[in-house]
């Protein structure tokens, strides 16, 4: 059994250890820019360009505080006002909100309140057979707050492709990028089908690694170019990005891949992401509070975030959970394609010695039990579902850099879903 209060020393010792070095100040910054190591990356798709651009421009107090994001003194707080400093792109909420039912009599395991204070929690839902059963609060954020789910939309976003795919709209998961999207021939994307993008095995050469400073990496440099100062898109680093694998051979984690596939799935239904997130998913599912994808640049023809800017509430995430469970159906309705989670689901296997031994369609396995999946985003964001108990889980946090929980939170995870009521 693990023992939450002696990890919480662990945990607060290593934020302590990260805090101070872990985020540049501003001379560190002004080493590069837009025009340094991030020039000829990103053509700038119908985007004025010169002097006329300089009011379009966050100014630099905005610019300091995005670049907090992240910082581990501050994280529990900027996770939930990513909408006050960064561009979005709002997500209505349901014409006609529905209620979630709630149920009395489930006890969590263990010791709750210490494995939420070591694993950074904000808030944690969890559902069975369809109707809450236990809710809290935590770091001031409250119900009708949203906070960040990151690389949870990664998930999202391929729901939307599996919809947009029963509507004929993408013709094959087999279909190259360039269908859709032909500004991408001739580069490291061409030939890299859309089931390769939903796989992450797209082979294209880019690490998910954020090194920032004088030599950024090249995911440091889409970062900053698109989001903080909001000069690019970031999709559109994927034009010029090259090669190192044939498309579909090797797993490799990327966030561009994702921004790809979601200007691809912009492309295929002539619709922004937001405006599909609203009438296609957050409609249908009754969800009770707008929602918003964060965008890049520049202000006025940015685009929403694919891979990491969905932003809602506890409930709405929860409601994600409770489709996919539920095989895409709402209310008799259905919402996601007949089979469409089984594909979603089906994982791939990686490192079966990880907390995180499978991949599927932008969706990961998270621990070992059977048929258990997950959308998981950076810092501690979870929604976990386990179709044996018919049990959903939601999770939202603000861990610290650095910080591997992974294998802590599927175990707690597992003791829930196996709790009877």
């Amino acid at each position: 059994m693990i023992d939450f209060r002696l990890l919480s020393c662990l945990a607060g010792l290593a934020l302590a250890v990260t805090s101070a070095p872990a985020f540049a100040q501003d001379e560190d910054w002004q080493a590069w820019d837009v025009v340094g190591g991030c020039r000829g990356l990103a053509p700038l798709d119908n985007v004025e360009t010169g002097p006329s651009l300089a009011f379009r421009d966050p100014s630099p107090a905005t610019i300091a505080m995005r670049r907090e994001l992240l910082n581990p003194a501050v994280n529990s707080f900027t996770f939930r006002e990513a909408g006050e400093v960064f561009a979005h792109r709002p997500v209505s909420a349901a014409a006609e909100p529905s209620d979630l039912s709630e149920a009395e009599g489930f006890l969590m395991p263990g010791d709750y309140a210490a494995f939420a204070h070591a694993t950074h929690t904000d808030a944690m839902l969890v559902m069975r057979d369809g109707a809450i059963v236990f809710e809290d609060y935590r770091n001031r954020f409250s119900p009708d707050e949203r906070h960040i789910g990151f690389s949870m939309s990664k998930t999202i976003v391929a729901m939307l492709v599996g919809q947009a795919l029963a509507r004929g709209e993408i013709a094959s998961l087999d279909d190259p990028a360039t269908r859709y999207w032909p500004a991408l021939e001739g580069g490291g994307y061409d030939g890299v089908t859309i089931r390769n993008l939903l796989e992450m095995r797209s082979g294209v050469d880019i690490e998910e690694r954020y090194d920032f400073g004088e030599n950024p990496s090249l995911a440091a440099c889409i970062h900053d170019t698109a989001i903080v100062l909001n000069r690019a898109r970031f999709a559109d680093f994927g034009i010029a990005a090259g090669r190192r694998d044939e498309p579909g051979n090797t797993f490799n984690y990327a966030t561009l891949d994702t921004a790809v596939l979601g200007r691809v799935l912009e492309e295929a239904t002539a619709l922004p992401l937001e405006r599909l997130t609203a009438a296609r998913l957050l409609e249908p599912l009754g969800a009770a509070h707008e929602a918003f994808w964060l965008a890049d640049g520049p202000q006025g023809t940015g685009r929403a975030l694919a891979g990491m800017g969905f932003n809602a509430t506890l409930r709405d995430f929860a409601r994600l959970g409770q489709l996919m469970l539920d095989d895409g159906i709402v209310n008799g309705e259905r919402v996601l394609p007949e089979g469409w989670v089984d594909q979603m689901t089906a994982m791939r296997p990686l490192d079966p010695e990880s907390p995180r031994p499978g991949y599927g369609f932008q969706t990961w396995q998270l621990g070992q039990e059977p048929d258990a999946y997950s959308a998981i985003g950076l810092a501690g964001q979870y929604i976990y579902v386990h179709p044996q108990s018919r049990t959903v889980i939601v999770k939202l946090s603000h861990y610290p850099p650095g910080a591997e929980l992974d294998d802590v939170v599927a175990d707690y995870f597992a003791q829930v879903a196996n709790r009877p009521m």
